[in-house]
């Protein structure tokens, strides 16, 4: 007796999503690499979330995607080098960093 196979057909739009998770999954894979090399897995998933997009803008420089010399964008980095290795430090708690790297909207 042979068992029937079932086969599944792939719409453009199943496509479309598996293509769109398999990106975002490479990119999680991306940021917690470089979390890793800068020494901060450790860090709570909401102090990442904050300052995910500066570890972006790391990943991206290093790849050589473009050179930053901005003023604000060094200050940035600054700033969160500061507070998160504040923290790791155990000089201030998880919510003074988190809130001292939130950016503010005017």
């Amino acid at each position: 007796m042979q068992a029937a196979i079932k086969k599944t057909k792939i719409t453009p739009q199943k496509a479309v999503l598996k293509s769109i998770f398999h990106k975002a999954e490479a990119e999680y894979r991306e940021i917690e690499e470089m979390f890793a090399l800068l020494g901060w897995s450790d860090l709570p998933g909401e102090m990442k979330l904050v300052i995910e997009e500066d570890v972006k803008g790391y990943v991206d420089e290093l790849k050589g995607q473009y050179c930053t010399s901005s003023e604000w964008v060094q200050r940035r980095r600054e700033s969160v080098d500061f507070w998160v290795n504040s923290y790791l430090d155990g000089i201030c708690d998880k919510n003074t960093a988190i809130d001292s790297l939130r950016i503010k909207k005017l």
